[in-house]
């Protein structure tokens, strides 16, 4: 009987993902489709690495939401794709140092005074695209897609029922704000009648995912590189995480080379269609946790649906009719609360921004980040995240360690 019930538990922990699956490449502009088909040949490539040890699904990462969206507008989305397999292979290359040196070498390369204010210009970098799109704008602000009146009503009620949900709610419903977000956006835009289903009209029932090959731009690939901090180093958490719920120690055994690597895998492959970089995701743990079901065939089921759902083509269509500022209302806690992650990385490891030293690495790291700083050589230029990740590396590196307080007489 239980076999039996594997695979509607499956389709229930991606729908505990799917909310948070969607909204990325939608924010993006990348395929939903296709994010669906890569979660589950991600989550599959994952399984295969940790040898279907570890309950958790892999989906699309919020870390990489805001240097997508630059990244396209840049250099187009198949140049970002190649960057995105850079990143991947970031993971490889940690998985690789992690098997040869241990997990005490990822904490002394990124510990949390680089790691923090890395994860807050991630998500500050686009908060004006947030403002913009909840205003009925387009990112950039140059056209208005959506009355301002209209717009403003639709994205506080979405970003109000999300936050409400997310504190309120209880059970599963609790697991799924951002859905609750965007079907509440979703009606209301209906009421005002800025929705439009031309799309879903016209979209078959059947289609192939919008893939994408990837280009090897170096300047995305310098871009993209030092993004993978950040969801590398949540990815850690997330794996103690599920090892604190199932009481095994996935740390160990599959160890923390071999998840980081399946991570990797999985992000490279969803690169190579087009999708959105995968990681680990917290909802479904936490949907682990209320279910008490641990067995990682759950997972396979999971990701089984998602790859059956990719070809559905009224889905994708569907996705695609729901109005900007339902999107920039959930966005303006998303890109606030990635931002919050950076600080209370700062705040729960203690870091001391009195020591002049933590003080220049998080001080120059976020003045350039918001401020927007640019290096450039020729052709070659650096800016944005990818400035920033690398000059809090070399600034942790070398700069020598504070010498502590003398006490006082």
């Amino acid at each position: 009987m239980n076999k039996l019930l594997l695979p509607l538990q499956g389709a229930q922990m991606l729908f505990v993902a799917f909310g948070a699956l969607v909204l990325m490449p939608l924010l993006t502009g990348l395929d939903t489709s296709v994010a669906l088909f890569t979660a589950g040949v991600g989550t599959l490539l994952f399984q295969l690495v940790t040898r279907r040890q570890v309950p958790i699904f892999l989906a699309s990462s919020f870390a990489f939401i805001a240097p997508i969206m630059y990244a396209v507008q840049q250099w187009g989305v198949a140049a970002t794709m190649g960057g995105l397999m850079a990143a991947g292979g970031v993971y490889l290359l940690l998985s690789l140092l992690v098997k040869l040196k241990g997990v005490g070498f990822i904490h002394r390369l990124l510990p949390p005074v680089v790691v923090g204010p890395v994860i807050i210009i991630i998500g500050l970098g686009l908060a004006p695209v947030a403002v913009n799109m909840a205003l009925g704008k387009s990112g950039d602000g140059s056209l208005v897609l959506v009355d301002a009146n209209a717009a403003l009503v639709i994205s506080l009620l979405s970003l109000a029922t999300t936050i409400l949900v997310a504190i309120f709610a209880k059970g599963i419903l609790k697991l799924m704000p951002i859905l609750a977000g965007i079907l509440t956006g979703y009606f209301t835009a209906l009421v005002y009648g800025v929705v439009s289903f031309d799309a879903l009209y016209a979209a078959p029932w059947f289609s192939i995912p919008s893939f994408t090959a990837p280009e090897f731009h170096w300047q995305a690939i310098l871009f993209m590189i030092p993004v993978a901090i950040a969801p590398a180093v949540e990815h850690i958490g997330d794996i103690l995480a599920i090892s604190n719920v199932t009481r095994k120690d996935f740390m160990k055994d599959p160890g923390l080379h071999r998840t980081l690597a399946g991570d990797g895998i999985a992000t490279m492959a969803a690169a190579a269609f087009g999708g959105p970089p995968n990681t680990t995701y917290s909802e479904v743990t936490g949907a682990v946790t209320l279910t008490r079901n641990f067995d990682p065939k759950i997972m396979t089921w999971a990701a089984i649906v998602a790859i059956l759902l990719a070809f559905v083509g009224k889905l994708g269509a569907l996705m695609q009719t729901i109005p900007v500022p339902v999107m920039g209302g959930i966005m303006c806690l998303l890109f606030g609360s990635i931002a919050a992650v950076g600080l209370n990385t700062l705040i729960r490891n203690q870091v001391d921004l009195a020591c002049p030293r933590n003080l220049a690495i998080v001080g120059v790291t976020l003045v350039f980040g918001i401020g927007g700083m640019a290096f450039g050589i020729g052709s070659f230029s650096l800016t944005g995240i990818s400035l920033c990740g690398i000059v809090a590396i070399l600034m942790n590196l070398l700069l020598p360690p504070s010498a502590p307080e003398p006490e006082s007489p």
